[in-house]
Formats: structure tokens, C-alpha cells, sequence
């Protein structure tokens, strides 16, 4: 059973908006209910136990100081501030993707947060290729975005240097560095992983390593550990991975995955590094890999405009087009779980 939110507001659009947003993203472990009159929370409160509280910096804190609330989180407009000493608080018209970034931060950052189940574990696609310069990471970020147009999709990269700050333009106050940093202290689970992913557009991502040695301090059969928890615990339903650079050491991890692509090109010397990968596979006794694995020569697009919008752009390119057609082609087999 989730735990209840409840958002207390005097704007009746505001409240009721934030509560339908809130209650579409099934990886939010929360009921969401909004209330703009006091009488009806406090008789909500006296038969339902409200883990936590979201209200408007314009209501008088007192009202509710009798209520039995886990935690009380502050919606302030930027003018008016939560008053000191009472609690944490957040900026209200930003994102709801920003909001409950905060709000899951604020709530995570008291009493040690239980593990939460949810169901059936994502299932994680694989985007990897001993190849350079092969569109690897575009064809994983458009095939996500896809995906998400039905799905509860969740993008994850471990590549060194992933251009997605630039390309999205955010500052990220955390990533997936932290996300090492909880698995490595056995707390790592959906509230925590709910204040750290962003949005683009349907499509959830956790924000690369800000410092890329973070990568190295665990070994690849850890983080395929971390993966299998990701995919277990996150409330999501397709786990796109793109596996970076990890060389020799991708083998654990490509484990992990129901299906790997791999963009390959037909040189000589590109050609040559598959046929090393693939005898590394086998030799090493991970034959059943390359049987889920699926060679894609992929269409180079031509350049777009401004680097702020080519994650966006790229759904209507010629990738874009291959990848719809790969999606609802006779390679469903490989995609559909």
C-alpha cells in the first residue's frame, strides 16, 4: 500500500494540478490528495495516517501543529519563505519533476527510509559496441524516448563523458555518483532514486557520474549487481542501458540484460574489434550474450541545430525513423518482454 501526500493550498488549480501530475508517475511512492480547506485535511488526517505534508507558505503552520504528520515540507512562491526553524521547503512553481526531486530529498534525508517492493522488475535493453563513433549513445537515447511513449522508461549511462548536462542544459545537485554512493552503503531504493532522476519528456533518467572515477571504485560485477537493483526496485518497466566504455569488463554486465544492441560500422578495423568481442565472449564461456545480442548498422543523420535540443531532435531524424520502424518491425522479438 503507498503512503499518503497530501498537499494543503489555498490555490484550488494549484493543488489539484500538483496531486493529478503526481499520482500519473507510478515510480512515486505516494497517494497523492490535495486539500484547499482545512476542515476537510483535518478529517482526512483523524482517519488516514499522512506520512507527509506539502503545504503553502501562506497558511498559518500553527493550523496544523496538532495533526499527526510524519513530515511537513513547505511549498513557498519565492517571496514568501518558510519561517525558520520549521522544516524544509521547496520552490513551487517549478516542474513537478523538480518538486518531488526536492520533496524526496527533504523526506529521504530524516529517519532511514524502508525498502519498498514494486512488483514485476523492469526489463533492461543493453545499447553497447566495442566500436567507436557508431551512434551508440543517440540510438539509446532515442530508442528510451520511444519507449516511453507507453512505458515507464528509466535511461541510464555509464559512459565516461556522456554530453547530457550540455545537451539538457540542467545543473544536477545529484547523480548517478550518488546513486554509487548509496548502493555502496546498502541504502540505495525508490525514494532515494525518486530525488535524483530527471525528465525527458516521458522518458526518466539518472544524471551521469559527475566525476567519471566514480565508475571505476566498484567492479563491473558490482554494478551489474546495481543494475539488477535498479531494474528490481525502481517501478519501472524497461531499463535502457547504455554501457559505455567498460571494455572487456562489459561481459558481466551485458549479463544482465534480456537484449543487447550493438551499432557496428563495415570497416576493416571496426569489423576486426567485433570478432575480438565475440571471441572474448565465448572463450570466457558468455556464448549466451551474443545470443541475445542484435547488430545494427545505423543511419547517420545529418546535423541539427542548436546541441540544447538535439536529444528532442533526434526523434524526428533519420534515426528516429529506423528506430519506429525497428520498434514495430519484425525485430519486436528482441524488444517486446
Amino acid at each position: 500500500m503507498k503512503r499518503i501526500m497530501a498537499v494543503y493550498d489555498l490555490d484550488l488549480f494549484y493543488a489539484k494540478r500538483f496531486a493529478d501530475v503526481m499520482n500519473q508517475k507510478e515510480n512515486i511512492p505516494f497517494a497523492v490528495m490535495a486539500f484547499t480547506s482545512l476542515e476537510r485535511l483535518r478529517a482526512y488526517a483523524r482517519e488516514h495516517p499522512i506520512e507527509l505534508l506539502l503545504i503553502s507558505s501562506q497558511v498559518n503552520r500553527e493550523e496544523i501543529q496538532d495533526l499527526e504528520i510524519g513530515q511537513v515540507i513547505t511549498l513557498t512562491d519565492g517571496e514568501t519563505q518558510g519561517a525558520d526553524g520549521e522544516g524544509p521547503s521547496v520552490y513551487k512553481y517549478q516542474s513537478s519533476s523538480g518538486i518531488i526531486r526536492e520533496v524526496m530529498a527533504c523526506y529521504s534525508a530524516g529517519d532511514e527510509p524502508e525498502q519498498i517492493e514494486n512488483g514485476r522488475a523492469a526489463s533492461v535493453i543493453g545499447v553497447y559496441s566495442p566500436v567507436g563513433r557508431c551512434l551508440k549513445t543517440s540510438f539509446a537515447l532515442t530508442l528510451g524516448q520511444l519507449m516511453a511513449a507507453d512505458r515507464r522508461v528509466l535511461y541510464v549511462t555509464l559512459e565516461d563523458y556522456s554530453g547530457l548536462a550540455a545537451m539538457t542544459g540542467e545543473e544536477y545537485k545529484s547523480d548517478f555518483s550518488d546513486v554509487l554512493y548509496y548502493f555502496s552503503q546498502g541504502n540505495l531504493n525508490l525514494l532515494r532514486l525518486s530525488g535524483i532522476v530527471h525528465s525527458i519528456g516521458n522518458m526518466d533518467y539518472i544524471p551521469p557520474a559527475r566525476y567519471p572515477e566514480d565508475l571505476n571504485h566498484i567492479s563491473s560485477e558490482q554494478m551489474a549487481e546495481l543494475i539488477r537493483n535498479l531494474a528490481a526496485g525502481g517501478g519501472y518497466e524497461v531499463l535502457i542501458l547504455d554501457v559505455g566504455n567498460y571494455g572487456h569488463q562489459a561481459v558481466p554486465i551485458l549479463s544482465v540484460c534480456q537484449a543487447v544492441y550493438m551499432p557496428v560500422k563495415e570497416d576493416g578495423i571496426s569489423s576486426a574489434k567485433i570478432r575480438e568481442f565475440e571471441t572474448y565472449a565465448e572463450r570466457t564461456g558468455n556464448k549466451e550474450i551474443l545470443d541475445r545480442t542484435k547488430k545494427l548498422k545505423l543511419p547517420y543523420h545529418r546535423g541539427f541545430g542548436r546541441k540544447e535540443n538535439y536529444i528532442e531532435q533526434l526523434l524526428w531524424s533519420e534515426l528516429g525513423d529506423y528506430v519506429r520502424k525497428l520498434l514495430r518491425g519484425g525485430d519486436r522479438e528482441a524488444i517486446d518482454f
